[in-house]
């Protein structure tokens, strides 16, 4: 009753034999705790994909963008008593391209908006460093600066923003989410106060060239979505784990094909 008032309709059935598919997959497990996560070998790379796009959500200079934006507006000539308004305005678009971002998942798929954010951040992170570079010598840079940090926020919120929250729901199991989603908080928070700490080190050390390690975070991000992350879009949970499976136990045979473990064991035997 509770499902059908959420979604709105009364055909509920592929998603309650979802429900209790997965929920027979874990009869008889109790909750895990995180350390238990890393301990165990079925959750490997489930694990590395959480702490590497948890750890990207701040690594990757989103939030040092608000850092340069009241100096960026004010050297495009917005009146200074504007500009809070105008950051303002930066922040609600990260809010709107977050929420769109929801909306459109599920026909975008997970994948493409994670890589696709990523890239544009890391082409935005260079053009944004040559205009800084250039904004004394050429009048129309601040305004490509501007244009920049407004292009950077919606790339974060069409992409990471919306879908990294959303992983750990569909990689782990619900013995293992309540851990999952702990350490991936833990991860936000750590690497938020991180990036707050280092950011004006960063800054006096590369001077207008301090985007260069949030370029090198969202290259290497949209590297592992690409190589390592596989889709989840429109696959039950047993589909996902079972291709986690393979990858976290496959092993190479003499022959150069890749076996899950119970195959291993019977070649082997």
């Amino acid at each position: 009753a509770a499902l059908q008032k959420l979604r709105g309709t009364s055909d509920l059935s592929a998603e309650l034999e979802e429900m209790l598919a997965e929920q027979a997959a874990v009869k008889g497990q109790r909750a895990k705790n995180p350390w238990e996560l890393f301990q165990n070998p079925a959750l490997r790379w489930q694990l590395v994909s959480i702490v590497v796009l948890s750890s990207a959500m701040q690594l990757c200079g989103n939030d040092s963008m608000y850092f340069y934006a009241a100096y960026v507006f004010q050297e495009a000539g917005i009146p200074e008593d504007t500009i809070p308004y105008v950051v303002i305005g930066t922040g609600s678009c990260e809010l709107i391209t977050s929420v769109t971002c929801n909306m459109i998942i599920d026909y975008a798929g997970r994948r493409p908006l994670l890589l696709g954010g990523y890239i544009f951040m890391a082409g935005w992170a260079i053009v944004f460093m040559v205009a800084l570079s250039q904004q004394t010598q050429i009048s129309w840079m601040p305004y490509l600066s501007m244009a920049c940090i407004f292009a950077y926020i919606l790339s974060f919120g069409i992409g990471p923003a919306g879908v990294t929250g959303v992983l750990p729901t569909e990689v782990f199991d619900q013995m293992s989410r309540p851990a999952a989603y702990m350490i991936c908080g833990s991860l936000l928070w750590f690497n938020l106060f991180l990036v707050g700490t280092a950011f004006p080190f960063i800054v006096k050390s590369l001077a207008h060239f301090c985007y260069i390690p949030f370029l090198v975070v969202c290259v290497c991000t949209a590297l592992y979505v690409w190589f390592f992350l596989p889709e989840t879009k429109g696959k039950s949970f047993l589909e996902i784990s079972e291709e986690f499976r393979k990858r976290n136990f496959k092993t190479k045979t003499r022959a150069g094909f890749y076996k899950g473990p119970e195959e291993v064991k019977t070649t082997t035997l």
